[in-house]
């Protein structure tokens, strides 16, 4: 395996896909990929290999001072290994994980499952400990909190680790949810759009944005200043914060760009809606916000604006093709070939639908 005396320059130059290991650090290196580099550490007997963040957010020093931190551990022996333990270390398997995935397996793990489980020994967990937990929940929420334990315990389960003979959630089936077909109605949509200019920055601003452009509302939230092409009017979303690992770049027109313009700038984020926590870390409290809006229709949820966006584009005649990569749903519509092939951007078909798109929307929230 390659070698290296890992410096701050030597970490920015190298490009070719590998692990190269640490003359300075044992055991410690920088994976190279495709699109990222993360920092890695190989322990134990066994050889695990963990990740323990990512080049540039964690620096050289940063990183290798982490190593060797975790590098003197003690092992946890997996016969009294606890829940908690077990999850601390599971939080560096899933590290290499896009941030938003993260997150949300955190947010199961500590809401529910940490706070009944995490004195627990693995072995002593048992399937109905784990019910006695979700049947208190929502159905989706149930569901949801189900595939990450069961995720968690085959991570237990499988070596080098082996610290529980068999998952308690072992061929357990989990009924997902009922896929939603709601869109926002003709009526609905002014109500809703007023109800956004009225709450403002930054939740109504979000949802203005939504459905202009029919992005999801994690890309939204994470809208940064660079990602913005004011004079050629286009925003590109990095793959890292894209559902399906594609970089992608469409088009905005005037309403858009309306909006854009009023949203606060702030000197210490390129973020354009940080949270009220920290402005590293984009908005939160969904519900919250959600819930503050006074539009008066029921039921009805910021990803219906993704698709009402969609079937909006079809009932003015947009190619399908076209509403496709507008929302970035380019797997749906090429073959693997064709996408290697065809590197056309379509972005002058893209900014026509757009055009007229935001004149249908325009009438409709400005009769």
């Amino acid at each position: 395996m390659p070698v290296a005396h890992l410096t701050e320059v030597v970490v920015l130059r190298l490009k070719t896909p590998g692990i190269y290991y640490d003359t300075t650090t044992p055991a410690f290196g920088i994976r190279v990929g495709k699109n990222r580099k993360a920092w890695v550490i190989t322990r134990g007997t066994s050889r695990e290999r963990v990740t323990i963040g990512h080049y540039p957010a964690m620096s050289l020093a940063d990183a290798r001072k982490e190593a060797r931190k975790r590098l003197t551990e003690e092992p946890i022996k997996g016969s009294r290994i606890t829940f908690a333990e077990a999850y601390d270390r599971w939080k560096d398997a899933i590290a290499g994980k896009k941030p938003r995935t993260q997150r949300d397996y955190k947010r199961m793990m500590d809401k529910y499952l940490v706070p009944g489980l995490g004195k627990k020994k693995l072995p002593d967990i048992s399937y109905e400990d784990i019910t006695g937990i979700t049947d208190k929940l929502a159905k989706s929420e149930a569901a949801h909190c189900l595939a990450v334990g069961r995720t968690f315990f085959r991570w237990c389960v499988r070596p080098p680790r082996r610290y529980m003979p068999h998952s308690p959630l072992e061929g357990v089936t989990i009924q997902a949810g009922k896929k939603r077909k709601r869109i926002l109605k003709d009526d609905e949509l002014p109500k809703v759009w007023r109800a956004a200019v009225k709450q403002g920055y930054p939740h109504g601003t979000i949802v203005q944005l939504l459905l202009l452009t029919g992005q999801r509302r994690g890309e939204i939230a994470n809208l940064r200043r660079p990602w913005i092409d004011e004079k050629a009017q286009t925003i590109t979303l990095p793959e890292w914060v894209t559902k399906n690992n594609k970089e992608h770049t469409f088009p905005y027109g005037k309403m858009v760009a309306k909006i854009l313009e009023e949203i606060p700038r702030l000197n210490s984020t390129d973020l354009l809606f940080p949270s009220k926590v920290s402005d590293d870390r984009p908005l939160s409290g969904w519900s919250k916000y959600k819930k503050q809006m006074t539009d008066e229709v029921p039921g009805w949820r910021l990803h219906d604006l993704r698709r009402t966006c969609r079937s909006k584009h079809a009932e003015i005649g947009t190619p399908a093709e076209i509403g496709e990569r507008l929302i970035n749903h380019v797997a749906g519509v090429v073959t693997e070939v064709e996408a290697i092939y065809d590197r056309y951007t379509y972005l002058p078909e893209m900014r026509r639908a757009v055009t007229k798109y935001e004149a249908h929307i325009s009438r409709l929230t400005h009769p």
